[in-house]
């Protein structure tokens, strides 16, 4: 077993850090779900417990509560991170409770649900927890039967000494709680994992398939009001006047008031944080006795707006991207060797633009929240997945202490990136504090769609430089709507496998909010520089695959620690993916295309299958193989592997949101194309077997599925997509 040096204290142990990330929503088996003779779960509110730790609760029957500290987006956390602390705890799964943990910054740090890192930040933090727990256990055990600690051994909540004496940890937990915290704790090989690495069923299933309350837009309280909101239609423009006549004389409707001018002083002030998204106009808030009663109370509202700024149309946004690519307004954020060198002297020269528009989120259940602001204190409860930032902000929006704040989360319908914005949170709390009574926040899908934040509109232009059939240059433009996030994605593939190489981007400030989108930044730029590639090799009359493992073999051994991906790591999924696909050798009538990409740590390689059925191209199966090192759960990944896959997919083909006047032309899915459920492929996903650390799972398998759908269809049909939709710029393929 590996000694792990803690130097913990008390308090610090009780705030063990845990990072979430996120993803596509968690399967699951609905037959085994709905087993005859299953046994009835344990009524846990009848049962006396002792709390250990912010983490942990022992129950007098020996039930163990573990507290999943990060929000639950469907990526499964609130099942795998308590998985590793019930591993290190030496507990039996099938005695264990799970419980979302509310926001408390005095006990868990980093709740946020965002960038596929919840797993792979919490794996040493939440196995030191559960270690520890059982070292207290096991000392105060030992104290007890005057023994050495060394002689006595735990398993499945039960510490056994020398002489095969027994105790169950709830018959220590009162001892062991007031003990001093070990400063060396043991924590398991691999090999001795019990619970990590089994498919654990998500603890939420039952009450997900029973329709027991567990999400937000579930939350009720006694003498709740709820609220709906009219904000802008068109992105740019602010409140003039309003007449609410009609709407106050309808039944159910209590009262309409304005909400925006605490919003307003908060985005002049120095309290900006990155999650905020609040526009500088008022906003009319109808509030009923029911949902349906304010949403009918705000559609009867008659509002008049002004213009801010220019329209903005998707016409002159791809003009000024377009205009971007070709000018010299670029910030460099990596440059290796010489570009200009390599072009001039090069044999050949190819250069591709790709395009891609906005895109909602669309998360099933649409944004809301709970408020009730009193002199005492600021309850909030609902699904979001930066609470830590959403409470700063509302103790700031509402000049309150942090310490008034208390939030409450909930099981969210999806999340995807939009609820790293906390737009709706404030709204409530704001609403809360000028009636000063409970109210529920509740959107429509319309809201959601025309006034939400986007993944941006880009473009990126990719130019290679071959010399004697190599590629000796690259130079990568993006130009983006409102900003892409780019962080270290300089560093990606193909960073350091080509000796001259350079990546600029530019930006056009637009009002229209955008932000993070599943599997930020890749999500896009995968499609576009997989594609390149393909295009590359057929250029140069190499084996797609090939050319790819040759570039890697200029990576290994590099000691450029700017580099972010491991050159072997992703050989091996490569090589896997061929295997598995039998890579080359399928019927005839099958078309491949190949994709490979690392993102949020994670290294994955596709094959998607193509067939022609009637002349057009339907995606009947993707080869996914992944190394993210230890599985957690397989059961859980698996699910968001094959989710990633087909949300990738569906959305490279069919997402598109346009704009004319500032106003978003998809409202709802009568008007927003989405992927069908006979649309999509089978998945077979495959995961490198290796003992190292976890690394994210909600977002990789994303990224490189448009590409490797691209690149079949290019493979069956003879023509190459560059534009996103597909099924928009592809006519002559889909029909």
């Amino acid at each position: 077993m590996k000694s792990q040096n803690n130097n913990i204290d008390r308090r610090s142990f009780l705030r063990t850090s845990a990072l979430a990330g996120g993803g596509m929503i968690i399967g699951f088996n609905l037959f085994n779900a709905c087993k005859p003779k299953v046994k009835p779960a344990i009524d846990i509110s009848k049962l006396n417990f002792n709390d250990f730790n912010g983490f942990i609760k022992i129950a007098n029957n020996g039930m163990v509560t573990i507290f999943a500290p990060n929000p639950e987006i469907g990526q499964g956390v609130k099942t795998s991170m308590p998985m590793l602390i019930a591993e290190e705890l030496d507990v039996a799964w099938e005695n264990v409770h799970v419980v979302q943990g509310d926001l408390e910054m005095d006990v868990f740090e980093r709740q946020v649900a965002g960038g596929s890192q919840s797993i792979r930040s919490g794996w040493q933090p939440l196995r030191q927890t559960g270690a520890t727990a059982k070292q207290m256990l096991v000392n105060a055990a030992a104290a007890k039967w005057g023994v050495s600690a060394s002689e006595c051994t735990a398993e499945n909540g039960v510490i056994t000494n020398a002489k095969g004496e027994k105790l169950g940890y709830v018959d220590v937990v009162v001892e062991a709680a007031k003990l001093e915290v070990p400063k060396d704790v043991k924590l398991k090989e691999p090999k001795d994992f019990k619970i990590i690495g089994q498919e654990v069923q998500n603890v939420d299933v039952d009450e997900i398939i029973t329709g027991k309350p567990l999400f937000g837009i579930d939350y009720k309280e006694e003498g709740m009001l709820y609220a709906s909101v009219l904000r802008p239609p068109a992105f740019g423009q602010t409140l003039a006047s309003f007449d609410d006549t009609e709407a106050k004389a309808m039944p159910g409707v209590v009262d309409v008031i304005t909400i925006g001018e605490k919003a307003r002083n908060f985005i002049n002030s120095e309290n900006r944080n990155w999650t905020v998204r609040l526009g500088s106009s008022d906003k009319v808030v109808v509030l009923a006795k029911t949902t349906w009663e304010a949403i009918k109370g705000k559609k009867a509202i008659k509002a008049v707006w002004k213009n801010d700024s220019n329209a903005e149309n998707t016409e002159l946004h791809d003009k000024k991207l377009l205009a971007l690519l070709d000018g010299n307004e670029f910030r460099t954020l990596r440059k290796d060797g010489d570009i200009k060198k390599a072009f001039n002297e090069a044999d050949s020269v190819l250069e591709r633009t790709y395009e891609s528009p906005f895109l909602p989120h669309n998360c099933l259940e649409p944004m809301n929240f709970f408020a009730n602001v009193t002199d005492d204190k600021v309850h909030l409860v609902g699904p979001i997945q930066t609470p830590k930032d959403a409470a700063t902000v509302v103790s700031n929006l509402l000049d309150r202490n942090i310490e008034d704040v208390h939030l409450e989360l909930t099981r969210m319908g999806g999340g995807f990136g939009r609820r790293l914005y906390g737009d709706f949170v404030f709204e409530a709390a704001e609403i809360s504090d000028v009636i000063r009574k409970p109210i529920k926040m509740i959107s429509t899908r319309e809201d959601d769609m025309a006034t939400g934040v986007y993944r941006p509109a880009i473009k990126y232009r990719i130019k290679a430089a071959i010399k004697d059939n190599k590629v000796t240059g690259y130079h990568l433009k993006e130009a983006a709507i409102s900003g892409n996030m780019w962080g270290a994605i300089s560093d990606f593939f193909p960073a350091g496998a080509i000796k001259n190489y350079q990546v600029d981007v530019a930006n056009y400030k637009s009002n229209i909010t955008t932000g993070a989108w599943r599997a930020p930044y890749t999500n896009f730029l995968a499609f576009a520089e997989q594609s390149f590639f393909d295009e590359l090799a057929e250029t140069m009359d190499i084996d797609k695959i090939q050319l790819r493992l040759d570039l890697l073999q200029n990576v290994k051994g590099t000691t450029d620690k700017r580099i972010q991906y491991s050159p072997e790591r992703m050989e091996e999924v490569i090589k896997l993916v061929r295997e598995k696909s039998n890579w080359g050798n399928v019927d005839k009538n099958i078309y491949q295309g190949f994709s490979a990409y690392y993102s949020h740590n994670t290294h994955v390689a596709q094959v998607a299958d193509v067939v022609l059925e009637s002349g057009v191209p339907v995606v009947k199966k993707v080869y996914c193989v992944l190394d993210c090192g230890i599985v957690v759960n397989p059961l859980g990944a698996k699910n968001q592997v094959e989710g990633g896959v087909i949300d990738g997919i569906g959305h490279a083909m069919y997402g598109n949101l346009e704009f004319e006047n500032g106003v978003p032309q998809s409202t709802n899915f009568h008007n927003y194309r989405l992927v069908r459920m006979k649309e999509t492929p089978k998945v077979e996903a495959h995961f490198v077997e290796n003992n190292l650390a976890p690394t994210g799972l909600g977002e990789p398998s994303l990224p490189p599925a448009g590409a490797a759908v691209a690149n079949a269809i290019k493979a069956a049909t003879g023509i190459r997509i560059t534009k996103q939709p597909f099924i928009n710029s592809t006519e002559k393929v889909f029909g």
